[in-house]
């Protein structure tokens, strides 16, 4: 279902300033106040003087916050005075885009297009693009363009090669030039270790890709490193930027770290993400040592408990995870309207005179509960000193049933909401965008005065595109369970005897679960005018259906005949 905050964009400009509140705080302030943006994160640095900005909204928002906040650091900072540890070329000295959901990468490319242009014009500065949205091979990667800072602009201007994409080719003391661009999800990491700033940059140097240079590149591919020393904290650091952490993860970059500071013989002390997170990203980390220590985990507050415990992240400034990975700062309320209601008030929603929830809610709530109770039988056999012997399988068996479980809650709301987006389309003006997401809230939806042959048709073609979402719905619900069978054929066998009736009521209920999504579909289907789609989705629902029934059918039978 399209959420209210369906198209996201992450911005993170990186600000030359970091040690005069007033000034962090004000460009905080008009990022904040631009509408449209919701400001997630300020990170100050006093050695680095400098001040990393993230913030979300929409493409157009977060262009227009950017810019914002440019034009209070226009007033506000004079690079002829700026000194700190951290390179830079400009006040506002990078700005990224990167896509977090309902927007590509081109998306981000226009948006960093459009801040670059509005830059150049407004404040008369200039602006190279860099990552996704750079023009020229030789200027892709921030230090590319950022070689020789700040004091070497006014020589580089001069020179054709680099002209900047945006603004005069002219040097602008109080503000120098500014990097915008498009790109993935980058990792700010510090890991700290008492050592001096030229041994913390020696191990930087080993771990970069960059290395040493040409003929000595680094052990590691997609990191930029820079070793430095904190004097508030009175300790240095290896600062890392991590740019595609899917291909080098977190665990890697600090496993490495911390083999060269055991050689060296210098003291780890924890580690440090600047800014913001994806969760991905903590649990691959969790995925690592959990696989390395023969750990047995499956709630992610736990997983996200490990890697805090694991890579130090307390050790500067605290990890707060609902202050640092991205999506629960997004999602602050992810669950949906009815699976944050308590039981009573479910029930007495369900029973009150509304069409929603109906059916399909309380079909995916069955199936949600068939997933509970057999993840139940299997935490009731693991751990059990009487069943020690089966603690191998229930690893094995555990988290499919867990991670179910946890995905068929949300088809509750989903089918909830994809009734109500389709009724809702009969009192919706016809004539929107149809490159516009069709289920989007629309806030003022004008009533037809009337209907003349063209808006009855392009009304007839979304109400058909908004069916064909509502049987979705219930037939992922359905497969989604179903896949769940393979596992429970394992754990009939040999789960907690104690618990035998437990899994046939929840295996009935898994049934009874697809059963409810069969019907709904079937429900739908008779308003689709297109036959071989119609045909297509009957097949494939009647083999969710199915499967259900020959499956939970042979598990009883098992079940059935065990005695121990």
């Amino acid at each position: 279902m399209a959420s209210k905050m369906s198209r996201i964009v992450e911005c993170v400009p990186n600000f030359s300033e970091g040690q005069h509140k007033e000034v962090i705080e004000a460009i905080a302030n008009a990022i904040a106040t631009t509408d449209g943006c919701n400001l997630l994160d300020v990170d100050p640095g006093i050695s680095t003087n400098r001040t990393v900005y993230t913030f979300v909204g929409s493409p157009d928002a977060v262009v227009e916050g950017a810019l914002n906040a440019a034009r209070a650091a226009s007033q506000l900072i004079d690079m002829t005075r700026h000194h700190g540890e951290h390179p830079r070329i400009g006040a506002m000295d990078v700005c990224p885009f990167i896509p977090v959901r309902g927007v590509t990468m081109d998306d981000c490319v226009e948006c960093a297009r459009e801040l670059g242009m509005k830059l150049g014009e407004e404040l008369g500065v200039p602006v190279y693009l860099y990552g996704d949205a750079a023009k020229e091979e030789y200027r892709t990667t921030v230090p590319q363009l950022r070689a020789g800072e700040y004091e070497s602009l006014p020589e580089k201007l001069e020179k054709p090669e680099w002209k900047p994409d945006f603004g005069p080719a002219e040097f602008v003391p109080s503000w120098g030039a500014s990097l915008i661009g498009a790109r993935k999800f980058l990792i700010a990491y510090n890991i700290n270790m008492l050592a001096t700033k030229e041994q913390a940059h020696r191990i930087a140097l080993n771990v970069r890709e960059q290395g040493r240079g040409k003929g000595e590149p680094g052990r590691l591919k997609h990191v930029q490193a820079i070793g430095w020393y904190l004097e508030e904290a009175n300790m240095a650091q290896v600062s890392l930027n991590l740019t595609d952490h899917e291909k080098t993860p977190i665990h890697t970059v600090y496993e490495e770290v911390s083999r060269d500071a055991r050689e060296l013989n210098l003291a780890m002390v924890g580690s440090q993400i600047v800014g913001l997170v994806p969760l991905r990203a903590i649990l691959q980390v969790a995925d690592y040592y959990m696989d390395k220590e023969n750990l047995f985990l499956l709630e992610e507050d736990q997983k996200v408990r490990l890697v805090v415990d694991r890579l130090g992240l307390h050790s500067v400034g605290g990890f707060n995870p609902k202050e640092r990975i991205i999506e629960y700062m997004i999602d602050s309320e992810r669950d949906g309207p009815l699976l944050s209601m308590d039981v009573k008030d479910f029930i007495l929603t369900v029973g009150a005179r509304s069409p929603t929830p109906g059916g399909g809610s309380v079909a995916a709530l069955t199936a949600t509960m068939g997933a509970a109770l057999s993840s139940m039988a299997g935490f009731l056999t693991y751990g059990n000193r009487k069943f020690e012997h089966l603690d191998g399988n229930m690893r094995q068996l555990l988290p499919p049933l867990y991670s179910t479980m946890k995905e068929l809650m949300h088809y509750i709301d989903a089918d909830a909401a994809a009734f109500n987006d389709y009724m809702g389309l009969k009192e919706m003006l016809p004539f929107v965008d149809p490159d516009v997401a069709l289920f989007s809230d629309y806030s003022a939806a004008i009533k037809l005065p009337h209907r003349d042959p063209e808006e009855e048709k392009f009304r007839e073609e979304a109400l058909q595109r908004g069916l064909r979402t509502a049987i979705s719905v219930p037939m992922a619900m359905a497969k989604k369970a179903n896949c769940l069978w393979p596992t429970l054929a394992e754990l009939c066998k040999i789960a907690n005897i104690s618990c035998k009736s437990d899994v046939q009521v929840g295996m009935k209920c898994l049934e009874t679960g697809v059963w409810g999504a069969y019907k709904n579909v079937l429900t739908n289907l008779d308003s689709i005018q297109d036959a071989d789609y119609k045909q297509k989705v009957l097949s494939e629902i009647e083999g969710e259906w199915k499967i259900a029934q020959e499956n939970c059918e042979a598990n009883l039978k098992v079940l059935e005949e065990r005695k121990a």
